[in-house]
């Protein structure tokens, strides 16, 4: 479940009585560097992409002849088919005019639990449950490369495309080689950090709803801080649910306000580091929502950027 906005606010407020600072408001300025949109293709053509979003409106955007279209690769205009779900980015130069579209894309994050065959069954943690992934023959040499023992235990991290209610991962995320191929428990016993500015790896994971939010591998485990039982292996401070994080993308430099709704526990399993842009300087410490990761300058495809994040604690 999301955090409700009153919860934002309030916790925002009480930080900011705390630490002195005047609280802050998502609505009160327009603090994102462009605006995804997310939904599912009604009608395409060589100049406007239709789009039904998830509040039931629609939206056209036009397409330039040089959009950039994604579809296991680079696609044609036939990739968007209407019953599609398309991800746009906005150009740069303001409007809705679209840059680059991901269609049908999908990512499976998580612990190997069952293997038969190329059909991979999926524990993505405690908030989004199992899931079912299938390699084909033709993608498996290369998603070993990154993950060369797809067997129970282990860690996988695949992208590939939602074909009806079947996910084919069809290419690992763009990371380094993982260390340590099986899942690592958290130390049961671990004391938040007082650190302020983190910088390692931002990644994505799958909404449904196209929010605009983060994940975040150490929420606090008590209360209603939203922590589901887990940790990271290196330790990064505690927040809660409705926490608010500065995410700053360093290959690109664009950087926003996110606000915490969900506990990443199964980012903190995986060691990992990024390379998009010289190699990130630690593993994991924050997933962003697919829009959240698109506005910052993340490529879906890619799946990872350099990011250092800002945390305020009093």
């Amino acid at each position: 479940m999301l955090p409700s906005r009153d919860l934002m606010h309030r916790r925002r407020r009480l930080r900011a009585v705390v630490s002195g600072d005047p609280p802050r408001y998502p609505e009160e300025e327009d603090l994102w560097p462009r605006r995804a949109l997310e939904g599912v293709i009604v009608d395409a053509s060589p100049h406007v992409l239709t789009l039904a979003l998830a509040d039931g409106s629609e939206v056209r955007l036009p397409m330039s002849a040089t959009v950039s279209i994604w579809y296991d690769g680079r696609a044609e205009l036939a990739a968007l088919r209407p019953g599609r779900h398309a991800v746009v980015r906005p150009a740069a130069s303001g409007g809705l005019a679209a840059e680059q579209i991901w269609v049908d894309i999908a990512r499976v994050t998580g612990v190997i639990t069952k293997r038969t065959g190329d059909v991979f069954e999926v524990d993505a943690g405690p908030h989004r449950g199992r899931l079912t992934v299938t390699v084909p023959a033709q993608a498996m040499r290369r998603v070993q490369v990154r993950h060369p023992r797809l067997e129970p235990g282990s860690l996988l991290d695949v992208i590939g495309v939602r074909r009806g209610h079947e996910i084919l991962g069809l290419r690992p995320a763009h990371t380094s080689p993982q260390p340590a191929p099986h899942a690592i428990e958290p130390a049961s016993r671990r004391e938040a950090e007082s650190v302020r500015i983190l910088r390692g790896t931002a990644t994505w994971f799958d909404h449904p709803d196209g929010v605009r939010g983060a994940a975040y591998p150490a929420l606090d485990p008590y209360g209603d801080g939203g922590g589901c039982g887990t940790g990271p292996v290196t330790r990064l401070p505690y927040l809660s649910l409705g926490s608010e994080v500065r995410v700053r993308n360093e290959c690109t430099g664009q950087e926003a306000p996110v606000p915490v709704i969900e506990c990443g526990c199964l980012a903190a399993r995986f060691c990992d580091r990024c390379v998009r842009c010289g190699t990130s300087p630690r593993g994991r410490v924050v997933e962003l929502s697919r829009s959240a990761f698109v506005d910052l300058g993340g490529d879906l495809d890619a799946g990872c950027f350099n990011v250092t994040v800002r945390v305020d604690r009093p």
